[in-house]
């Protein structure tokens, strides 16, 4: 989530208004009637009579409805009017667009897929299309930015964007009316059988849609006789609780507590599982890793504390707020934090946020330098908040979910010659170039197996050898036999998303997934 800080400026001027206040306050109402508003109110009032430049009072409230918020919570935020849609949108499930996926290369907007169903593809829009001109406005080899370009593409449902497309072996512009429509935005990004019993959920989000969607990849896995699964939450912030607590419902028994919400102004609110299960009958264990957190914690500690499966990866980010989210008579709005919630075992997996909001966000940097993300013995929990599930497991609160299963970092494959690699992201580079030139050949190859052995056949990784090197990073053997599984996994995964999405890139990424094989292991 994005943080709106006070400028230092700003900083100033409110700390010097509030100490103004409280003398204002004091003085009678014959004197400009401060006496009887609030102090926040009165300086501001004060600023716009006195001050000696004309002040634009709304920039000063900007100003300082963040820094009030900040004392409070890191996850206290304010949210202006010009932000709240793009903020809300990956939430909602849906935007108004043109339904495409775009690529940005040597300035110019390339398609790399259309949304099935969606405006573009009903009009012909095709993967590889250049988009070059937006309403009679040329966007291609005019460093116009990503915002902008997404701005003139978006629009209200029902109204018409121009676009003038070159496309390959064509040799004019062609220009198509693109009615705009509401535009899924999927937060299952996959899933499919690993092999014949376990099955593999990515859940990118906890959105309005989440839940129905998972519904959905659970049905088609059952299909094909799913008897256990893993639900990957991995890099998973949060979102919507009740998506979280709806799909925990599906693994438990009737009447278990998934989750409590309780705080000042809250009275405890509990949620239990009802009669619905639809995966009672499936192992399940789930993938966490630093990133993981809110939603996805109260997912995996429902679980956990359940005794009902197993957790696998790293120690979750440890948020255990609940926030309420008003909106104002402006079109801002506030998210404010109303509540804590507990796990069922009674933990709160909050981790400290006393010594402000930069400390807060640097903690995960402190834990890789003390050595957590490679060993699990150097993580230390308070013994006063150890807490024991029925079955006699010991958990904690106050700082994440820690997995029941540790897996480090994998560094085994990393050299130099992969971090330049990466650094200058040559890999995705070099993805997209091999299918925009290579669409006739590909456009056919529909399941990840067959591109797997295409690429194998074709010898892509040689090919993209010599990519690097014209790109600035030479071949260092040494780096190149410690990395080169790595690489060549990557690159097929990459390739194969550019041509049939993630279901493409998820069944091929497995192989160097560590987290995942060791997860494998454990179920069988």
């Amino acid at each position: 989530m994005k943080k709106y800080y006070l400028p230092i400026a700003f900083s100033l001027i409110l700390v010097v208004g509030l100490l103004l206040g409280r003398k204002l306050e004091k003085i009678t109402n014959s004197n400009s009637g401060f006496y009887n508003q609030n102090k926040l109110s009165s300086v501001l009032n004060y600023i716009d009579r006195r001050y000696v430049d004309t002040v634009n009072n709304n920039t000063l409230e900007e100003a300082a409805i963040p820094a009030m918020l900040k004392q409070l919570d890191p996850h206290s935020v304010y949210i202006p009017a010009k932000e709240l849609e793009r903020v809300n949108e990956p939430l909602k499930g849906n935007f108004d667009g043109i339904g495409i996926l775009f690529n940005m290369q040597k300035d110019t907007v390339i398609v790399i897929s259309t949304v099935t169903g969606g405006p573009s593809e009903r009009i012909g829009i095709m993967p590889g299309d250049r988009i070059v001109i937006v309403n009679d406005t040329i966007i291609a080899g005019v460093n116009m930015s990503n915002s902008d370009i997404i701005g003139k593409l978006k629009g209200q449902r029902g109204t018409k964007v121009n676009v003038g497309i070159e496309r390959k072996n064509c040799d004019h512009i062609l220009f198509f009316d693109i009615v705009r429509d509401k535009i899924p935005l999927y937060s299952v990004d996959v899933s499919y059988m690993i092999n014949d019993e376990i099955g593999y959920i990515k859940i990118s989000r906890f959105a309005s849609t989440t839940y129905k969607e998972f519904l959905e990849a659970v049905e088609k896995l059952k299909q094909k006789s799913v008897k256990k699964i893993v639900i990957d939450l991995r890099g998973n912030s949060g979102g919507f609780m009740n998506a979280a607590t709806n799909i925990a419902d599906q693994f438990l028994e009737q009447g278990k507590l998934i989750v409590y919400t309780q705080g000042k102004s809250s009275s405890r609110n509990d949620i239990y599982s009802t009669s619905r299960g639809l995966c009672k009958d499936l192992d399940v264990a789930i993938l966490i890793d630093e990133w993981s957190a809110s939603a996805s914690e109260i997912l995996a500690g429902a679980i956990q504390d359940n005794d009902r499966g197993i957790i696998v990866g790293r120690r979750s980010f440890g948020k255990g707020l609940v926030q309420e989210q008003s909106q104002l008579s402006d079109g801002s709005a506030i998210r404010l934090t109303i509540a804590r919630y507990y796990t069922p075992t009674g933990r709160c997996i909050q981790k400290s946020y006393k010594n402000g909001v930069d400390s807060y966000y640097k903690d995960l940097n402190d834990r890789f330098e003390n050595g957590e993300f490679t060993e699990a013995d150097s993580i230390h929990f308070v013994d006063s908040l150890k807490f024991v599930t029925p079955k006699g497991n010991v958990v904690y609160g106050g700082g994440g979910i820690m997995p029941d299963i540790f897996v480090s970092i994998d560094t085994s494959g990393y050299s130099k010659y992969l971090a330049e690699i990466s650094n200058k992201g040559l890999i995705y580079k070099y993805a997209f170039v091999y299918v925009d030139n290579n669409r006739d050949e590909l456009k056919n190859l529909d399941n990840y197996r067959v591109i797997n052995k295409y690429l194998e056949e074709n010898n892509v990784f040689n090919d993209f050898v010599n990519f690097a090197d014209s790109n600035g990073v030479s071949k260092n053997i040494k780096g190149f036999d410690k990395s080169k599984e790595l690489i060549k996994t990557q690159l097929k995964a990459y390739i194969a998303r550019n041509i049939i999405d993630n279901k493409g890139f998820y069944p091929i990424i497995k192989d160097i997934d560590k987290t995942l094989k060791k997860c494998i292991s454990e179920l069988q």
